[in-house]
């Protein structure tokens, strides 16, 4: 459960967002319940680091096959108010937001009055609270439900009633419109709480905002600094357009914006940091390419994500830091210098090691 999914009310710009991010041609519709099944697109994560370590490899004149890792992004239906109890396709929306490992929450920062807007009016605080409440509502009753079945089943069991009053504690405090994510509370790993999910705020803007945002942005930012969320400004429209757009012309498009780098680029490495993923990279002649493990993970478990046999068989692994191989020139120079690392088993992977695996078969 990797993904992170795309949520927000109908309007505010999703749909189009996850065209733009999977290059998808197709305009979303302009009326409440457009996405009725959840999409799922794969995208590369931008990693300039990428390019530089093939320059390494160029033979020549051309630069091995480059393989960057990936991130998943789902498209779920819009919610309405009553999602909770099932008006709109609030099932299938709670649904699917329970598969994914953390929410983009889209949030409209936008005046047009040719775009409706379900509630009747531009708010991005109140949309941010009708889709909290409906999340926490549905929590509320996973957790009533779990607890009073612990309490009928196991009467007298210490552990059980530790684990009834830590969902106490999240019941009181999803009644206070605290999240789950908020409580440092252990609950049994088969609960899966949507507001235990963390959340990324997307403030779409016009493209007279993308710059330097609006008050509807300022209002977001504040929020999402109360929460310890991360806030990324986005134009749907505008990233649909560079979606479409070869690179070069896109390149200049983002300048003659102000702007350096584009939204969804931002989006999808903020979506990577916030699922708490790093990347290693393998690097040779044949090949350059960008491998995701989770933060904190071991050498033999980034070498099980190349292939199983390597993480069975794991020996050592030969690894060196990106920016430091790149710096001596080659792996050969490097090793020469005595840049080169030997690491067990215990290693744990860093964000841009670039790694050797040894392995016994």
């Amino acid at each position: 459960m990797l993904g992170i999914g795309i949520v927000g009310l109908p309007n505010v710009g999703k749909s189009t967002l996850f065209n733009a991010i999977t290059k998808a041609a197709v305009e979303a519709a302009n009326y409440p319940f457009a996405t009725i099944d959840k999409n799922i697109g794969v995208v590369p994560v931008p990693d300039e680091r990428l390019l530089a370590l093939g320059e390494l490899y160029r033979k020549d004149g051309k630069l091995p096959p480059i393989v960057p890792t990936t991130v998943e992004f789902v498209d779920i239906a819009g919610l309405v108010r009553g999602a909770s109890q099932g008006e709109g396709l609030g099932n299938q929306f709670l649904a699917n937001i329970r598969e994914v490992a953390a929410i983009a929450h889209v949030v409209r920062c936008f005046e047009d009055d040719d775009v409706v807007h379900v509630e009747g009016r531009v708010d991005p605080l109140s949309d941010i609270e009708t889709i909290d409440t409906e999340l926490a509502l549905a929590d509320i009753a996973t957790l009533e439900r779990r607890r009073d079945k612990l309490r009928k089943g196991a009467k007298g069991d210490r552990s059980v009633a530790e684990t009834v009053a830590a969902m106490d504690r999240v019941l009181a405090a999803l009644e206070r419109g605290t999240p789950a994510r908020a409580v440092d509370v252990a609950l049994p790993a088969d609960v899966q709480l949507l507001t235990g999910k963390p959340v990324i705020y997307v403030c779409n803007v016009t493209e007279a905002d993308l710059a330097e945002g609006n008050a509807y942005v300022d209002a977001v930012r504040a929020r999402a600094a109360s929460e310890g969320a991360d806030v990324v400004v986005v134009s749907a429209r505008i990233e649909q357009e560079l979606a479409e757009l070869p690179g070069d012309e896109a390149e200049e498009f983002l300048r003659d914006l102000g702007v350096e780098r584009s939204g969804l680029e931002r989006l999808i490495e903020t979506g990577y940091r916030t699922l708490g993923l790093i990347t290693f990279f393998t690097a040779s002649e044949k090949e350059v390419r960008a491998w995701t493990v989770r933060d904190g993970a071991t050498a033999p478990e980034a070498a099980g994500e190349i292939h199983s046999d390597l993480e069975r068989g794991f020996i050592r692994a030969e690894t060196i830091r990106w920016d430091v191989l790149v710096e001596a020139g080659s792996l050969a120079a490097a090793k020469a210098k005595g840049r080169l690392r030997t690491e067990g088993k215990a290693y744990r992977v860093r964000d841009g090691d670039v790694m050797h695996i040894l392995f016994s078969v």
